[in-house]
């Protein structure tokens, strides 16, 4: 019972082993993450803010804002001095992104509840479990998939063009489902590219946030979506 025990602990220790990544790559992915969560607290409180409050709602002025502050962020120099200026863009944009959530969680809401939380988990536990695949892959191979995933969000884009005018059902379905598989793989995809971008020197934390906050938001809105339609249905039944 001992020797089994300790078998599983090995395991356990074997599994969680990050050895293969460089200490600075490790402290640098530390900042991201926590970089991350800000940027998730940030958001959930601009969704309060439209569903809860009469201080602010989404609109034109929000989706500005969340474009003005990625903008703001991306030409704000990467520089030590600049780190409380440059959160506070990130932290703008997440709370715009928040606000701009807030109508499409406040109708799912309508239907049911428990969908938001449902959904929220449920992206936790994707991004969670295609962030530990890309950790503990040794090889680049996930970078490979970047001229695949642009092309595949290039046919996302047509088939929202085409459903404009078309207001087909089956091709909004393959949307949702398509887009919902291809902000999974950019998390495989994006994580790996942020250790490579470290390991080239590049250190800005804060950038590399903003990637992974948008697959984390885009696979939580798909799911809320396909949540909520589900349900939707089956209360109509």
């Amino acid at each position: 019972m001992d020797r089994l025990f300790t078998r599983r602990q090995y395991s356990a220790r074997q599994l969680l082993n990050f050895n293969h990544l460089e200490k600075p790559v490790q402290n640098h992915l530390k900042n991201v993450y926590a970089t991350l969560c800000i940027g998730l607290l940030a958001a959930a409180l601009g969704g309060y803010v439209h569903i809860y409050t009469n201080i602010m709602k989404a609109g034109f002025l929000t989706l500005l804002g969340s474009i003005g502050f990625m903008l703001a962020i991306m030409f704000t120099e990467h520089h030590a001095r600049n780190v409380p200026k440059r959160l506070g863009f990130f932290v703008g944009m997440a709370v715009c992104t928040g606000l701009g959530l807030g109508p499409l969680t406040q109708a799912v809401m309508d239907i049911d509840a428990s969908i938001v939380p449902t959904a929220f988990l449920s992206t936790a536990v994707i991004f969670g479990c295609f962030t530990f695949s890309a950790l503990m892959t040794r090889s680049r191979s996930f970078l490979y998939l970047g001229g695949s995933l642009l092309s595949a969000l290039s046919i996302l884009l047509i088939m929202s063009l085409v459903n404009i005018f078309a207001r087909s059902e089956l091709l909004f379905t393959a949307e949702l489902y398509l887009g919902l598989i291809i902000f999974c793989v950019f998390i495989l995809y994006d994580t790996q590219l942020v250790i490579e971008k470290k390991r080239n020197g590049d250190d800005d934390f804060i950038w590399h946030a903003v990637d992974l906050f948008i697959d984390f938001i885009e696979v939580f809105r798909h799911l809320m979506v396909i949540l909520g339609r589900k349900s939707d249905r089956k209360r109509d039944d």
